[in-house]
């Protein structure tokens, strides 16, 4: 069932990222500062939602297990972990990029930046620490109190250009703002190209959670193997 979803998903995910790719290099218009550079921000702005949406998912995730002491929730958290992690990976990359062109220098240590940074630093943290700790149960329980602990860093990352005025430009969005600065056009593209990147993450969601059960079987017969011995 699960393959037959991922299969699904895949169909019309790849042909809404071609699209969507289409659309930005060819018929978005092009920004009155910054000219067509500035279309990286398509795939810059988005995958960071893609990773907040992990990082919540992990925090809720990382709750219900603290609730139920179920090791599923814990298999959740650090799949999304590892997904919040790669697309905010390409937040970053693309922000440097960006900021290369727009200010001169690959990076400034802007709030905004910083925060994002931060957070991304504290999530893989999180990777390394689940490495040290090789009893499942005390693992997941440690993981999901840093997990909600580092979900902070999201929320102050996203308030990071209202409460600390430095190089980032300021919001936006309509969304925010209830009258955002940005052409109907772009803003629209920008939505759409987060959910088509929003689908692709939900795929490699489930796909790095079937590795990680199937991992956690593989786990629990060694353990059961060496018990025996």
């Amino acid at each position: 069932m699960r393959t037959k979803i991922i299969l699904a998903l895949g169909a019309i995910t790849l042909p809404f990222l071609l699209r969507n790719l289409h659309m930005i290099i060819f018929l978005v218009p092009d920004d009155l500062e910054q000219g067509p550079v500035y279309r990286i921000f398509y795939y810059h702005l988005p995958p960071y939602f893609v990773a907040a949406m992990g990082y919540f998912t992990a925090m809720v995730a990382s709750i219900l297990y603290l609730v139920k002491k179920d090791q599923k929730y814990d298999a959740i958290a650090v799949s999304a972990t590892e997904i919040g992690l790669a697309f905010a990976a390409v937040n970053l990359i693309t922000g440097m990029i960006w900021g290369r062109i727009s200010w001169g220098i690959w990076w400034a240590w802007d709030a905004r930046l910083t925060w994002a940074l931060i957070g991304w630093l504290v999530y893989f943290g999180y990777l390394v620490l689940r490495r040290a700790i090789d009893d499942p149960t005390e693992r997941a329980k440690i993981s999901a109190v840093l997990s909600i602990f580092a979900s902070a860093s999201v929320a102050i990352t996203y308030k990071a250009i209202e409460w600390w005025r430095t190089q980032h430009p300021g919001p936006v969005l309509s969304i925010r703002t209830g009258g955002g600065t940005l052409d109907p056009a772009m803003e629209n593209m920008l939505y759409e190209n987060t959910l088509a990147l929003l689908l692709l993450g939900a795929i490699f969601l489930l796909v790095r959670l079937r590795q990680e059960e199937v991992q956690r079987e593989i786990d629990g017969l060694r353990r059961f193997v060496h018990a025996g011995n």
